[in-house]
């Protein structure tokens, strides 16, 4: 019987087998250097320190949440002056409260007052004359000023955390505060009080960094960058609850306030 004899044009079976184990060797490598998994390699002076970093790493795990990102609020340096903080607010374009607004409501007062008052946003009497708590409310707070702890209103300063009429007079929202926050900081800077009196909820909530009940925060007192802070009810609250004990409250508040910066 005659011997076969071999088509050199065919592929050698032996050689065609080599190649596919080879290129599947180097495909497992190539997601092993990606992390898919691990592969055992033969000792080399170059893969040697690989695989020992890998073993002392620790098994994967989990990835961890991503840190909260604060906004970075007033910068720190010389004490501004509020006419430097109003500058730099400008004709304030950063939210889009600026749509509705007639005028920007900045602030009030004596601008190294012991007092700061801070509410939460203007209404309509303030969007019209530029000037914080000039309405039904602010008319309230005066009296509660000088009638309650027997000062003037022009020797404390008062502001708000925006400084633009929400529409409807609703609660500013968060990406409104946080564009006001800034002059907001720099306005307390500026004044340096020594107590901060805020008005309702916002206001309070934003100062102490959470969210909190009025009505069972206020009276007690907090701290807001080292200043003691006085919680209370805010003038638009009592109007629409007026009782004896709501305003009896708010003056005890404002006595306990005004004792204090004056200590």
């Amino acid at each position: 019987m005659s011997a076969s004899t071999s088509d050199p044009d065919s592929p050698d079976p032996l050689d065609e087998a080599r190649s596919l184990i080879a290129s599947a060797r180097a495909l497992l490598e190539e997601l092993g250097e990606e992390d898919a998994f691990q592969l055992e390699r033969a000792p080399s002076s170059d893969a040697a320190p690989v695989r020992a970093q890998r073993a002392a790493e620790p098994p994967a795990s989990a990835p961890a949440p991503a840190p909260e990102i604060r906004p970075t609020f007033a910068e720190p340096g010389p004490r501004p002056t509020l006419e430097e903080v109003r500058a730099r607010l400008g004709d304030c374009r950063r939210c889009g409260l600026c749509e509705g607004r007639n005028t920007i409501v900045f602030g009030d007062g004596r601008p190294d007052a012991d007092l700061l008052f801070i509410g939460e946003g203007p209404g309509e009497q303030e969007d019209l004359r530029g000037l914080p708590f000039v309405g039904r409310a602010g008319e309230l707070l005066t009296q509660m000023i000088e009638k309650g702890i027997g000062i003037p209103r022009r020797d404390v300063y008062i502001c708000n955390i925006v400084k633009c009429r929400p529409p409807q007079n609703r609660n500013p929202l968060p990406p409104e505060v946080s564009a006001c926050r800034p002059f907001l900081d720099d306005q307390i800077r500026a004044v340096a009080p020594r107590v901060i009196v805020t008005l309702g909820k916002p206001a309070a909530s934003l100062l102490l960094g959470r969210d909190i009940a009025i009505t069972r925060v206020r009276g007690t007192w907090q701290e807001y960058q080292g200043i003691p802070l006085m919680p209370t009810l805010h003038p638009a609250y009592v109007l629409r609850q007026y009782t004896p004990e709501n305003r009896r409250a708010v003056w005890e508040d404002l006595k306990a306030a005004y004792e204090r910066s004056r200590a």
